[in-house]
C-alpha cells in the first residue's frame, strides 16, 4: 500500500472555520463503516395518531388566538401560526427588568414564541410541492416583521426540528419562531467573525467561501438562479449542509416572492436528498440572519443552516469543545448528490 493510499485510508484532518476561528476535526477512521440510518425507528402513522394530535385540524382550536392563517378555496386552513402553549420566552413580562444576582446578571425572559403549522400530518416539507413550501418561507417573513419592532426585541430566530432525537415532541410537521430580548449567541459569533474577516479584507466571507465552492464545485449540491447549496468546507455535523442566498443579502425579512420559490426549490432538494439517501434521519434546521436591534449588519450574509443528527457529542467534544465528523464534508456532497 502506498502512503498516499494508506494516509486516505486512515484520514485525520483538524479544519478551522473561516467565520468563527474554531476548530473541526475530521476523523474517517471513528467510524469503519458508517451508517447514517435514524437510530429511531420511526413509526407508522395510524388514523388514531391523527385523532389525538393537537396541531392537526379538528384538534387546533380557534381558542388558540391564531396570529396568522392562510386559507384555501374551499375555506380550509392550509397553514396557521399561533402562540405556543410552553413558551420559552413570555410576552407577559412588560420589561426586561436587568438586574444583578450577585456577581451574576438575570433579566425577565420577554419575547414571544410561535408554532408554525401545515395542514397535512403525513407530509413535510420534503414530500410538499414547491409553492407549498414558499408559502411557509412566506410566513416565516410576514411572522419576522410582525415581530421585529416589538419593544425589547433584539434578534428573531426561525427553526425547525425533524425528528424525536432533533428535539421534536410532536410528530405533526411544524416549526417554532421565537422573538428575543438578546442576540443568539452562536450568530453573534458568526456576526463577529463576519465583521472582522470584511474589517480585513473589505468583503463578505460568506461570498467568499460562496464563490470557491463554485469554482471548486466539489461540495456544491444545487445552484439555481438565486440560490446554492453546499456542504461546508468545515461542517460542523456529517452532511450539514447550507443555503446561501447568491446575491450578498444581510437581512431575510426583506426576501422578495420570487426568492422565495427560488429558496423553496434548495430547501425541498437539501430535505428530500436527506429523506431519500440518508433513510430519513431527524434534523435541525436554523435561520441564521441579521439582527433586528437598529444596528448596521451589512457584513453579514442571511442562510440557513441544516445539522442531520448523525453526530452523538461524546467525551472529546464535551472536554474539548471540538466537534468530530466521522465523513468529510466532500464525500458527504458525493453521498447526498447521488
Amino acid at each position: 500500500m502506498t502512503t498516499e493510499n494508506k494516509r486516505k485510508k486512515i484520514f485525520s484532518q483538524l479544519r478551522k472555520d473561516l467565520v468563527s476561528g474554531t476548530w473541526v476535526l475530521f476523523s474517517t477512521k471513528r467510524s469503519k463503516r458508517p451508517d447514517f440510518s435514524v437510530k429511531e425507528k420511526k413509526k407508522k402513522i395510524y388514523k388514531e395518531d391523527i385523532e389525538k394530535c393537537p396541531f392537526c385540524k379538528d384538534n387546533v382550536q380557534e381558542q388558540e388566538k391564531d396570529v396568522l392563517i392562510y386559507a384555501k378555496n374551499n375555506g380550509d386552513w392550509s397553514l396557521k401560526v399561533f402562540p405556543n402553549k410552553f413558551p420559552a420566552l413570555s410576552s407577559e413580562y412588560k420589561d426586561v427588568n436587568i438586574r444583578e444576582h450577585g456577581p451574576f446578571e438575570v433579566m425577565d425572559g420577554v419575547g414571544y414564541h410561535e408554532v408554525l403549522v401545515t395542514e397535512d400530518h403525513r407530509k413535510d416539507i420534503a414530500d410538499l410541492k414547491i409553492l407549498q413550501i414558499a408559502e411557509i418561507l412566506d410566513a416565516y417573513q410576514e411572522r419576522y416583521i410582525a415581530l421585529m419592532n416589538k419593544k425589547h426585541i433584539k434578534y428573531i430566530s426561525i427553526f425547525k426540528n425533524y425528528g424525536h432525537s432533533a428535539g421534536a415532541s410532536i410528530d405533526h410537521p411544524h416549526s417554532q419562531v421565537i422573538a428575543m430580548p438578546i442576540v443568539d449567541p452562536d450568530v453573534f459569533r458568526s456576526l463577529a467573525g463576519s465583521e472582522k474577516f470584511f474589517s480585513s479584507h473589505n468583503e463578505c466571507v460568506h461570498c467568499v467561501m460562496i464563490d470557491r465552492e463554485q469554482e471548486s464545485k466539489k461540495r456544491l449540491l444545487f445552484e439555481n438562479d438565486e440560490f446554492i447549496v453546499i456542504c461546508p468546507f468545515v461542517s460542523r455535523v456529517s452532511f450539514e449542509m447550507r443555503i446561501y442566498p447568491k446575491k450578498h443579502l444581510s437581512y431575510f425579512e426583506r426576501i422578495t416572492d420570487n426568492q422565495k420559490i427560488k429558496l423553496a426549490e434548495a430547501m425541498k432538494f437539501c430535505l428530500s436528498k436527506l429523506k431519500k439517501n440518508l433513510k430519513d434521519p431527524s434534523y435541525n434546521m436554523f435561520l441564521h440572519t441579521s439582527p433586528c436591534n437598529g444596528q448596521d449588519y451589512n457584513h453579514y450574509h442571511w442562510h440557513f443552516e441544516i445539522f442531520p443528527k448523525t453526530n452523538t457529542w461524546a467525551g472529546l467534544e464535551l472536554s474539548t469543545g471540538i466537534e468530530v465528523c466521522s465523513i468529510i464534508p466532500e464525500q458527504a456532497a458525493e453521498i447526498l448528490k447521488k
